[in-house]
């Protein structure tokens, strides 16, 4: 039986594209992330989705707001799953001359219970 202990445990491989071009300027339209994750949105696991799969961002790259600034994340998995919408989503990144990060979202802690 193979140990799934290390993947389970392993941080999300992801990287973020920023709306911010090289020289610091804001990427227009303002609506880019959310264009850019709609065109995405079919590539997800098999068997997830359903019925309202096609109103709903894939779960590989998902529009995000990081310190003010409109941005996506991209899950590696991607990579593995389609290699062709990777490429495309990291070369819309390069061809737009948007900032790469190399990072991951991790979930956000649950309040604390009053005792």
């Amino acid at each position: 039986m193979a140990d799934t202990t290390e993947s389970t445990n392993a941080p999300a491989r992801e990287f973020f594209i920023q709306g911010i071009t090289s020289d610091g300027r804001q990427f227009r339209p303002s609506d880019w992330a959310e264009r850019l994750c709609g065109a995405m949105s079919c590539f997800r696991p098999e068997g997830t989705g359903g019925r309202n799969a096609h109103l709903q961002y894939s779960p590989y790259v998902r529009p995000v707001l990081l310190n003010g600034v409109r941005s996506v994340v991209v899950n590696e998995d991607l990579r593995q799953i389609e290699p062709l919408a990777y490429h495309f989503v990291v070369n819309f990144a390069k061809d737009n001359d948007l900032q790469i990060l190399q990072a991951c979202l991790l979930p956000e802690p649950e309040p604390a219970k009053p005792v």
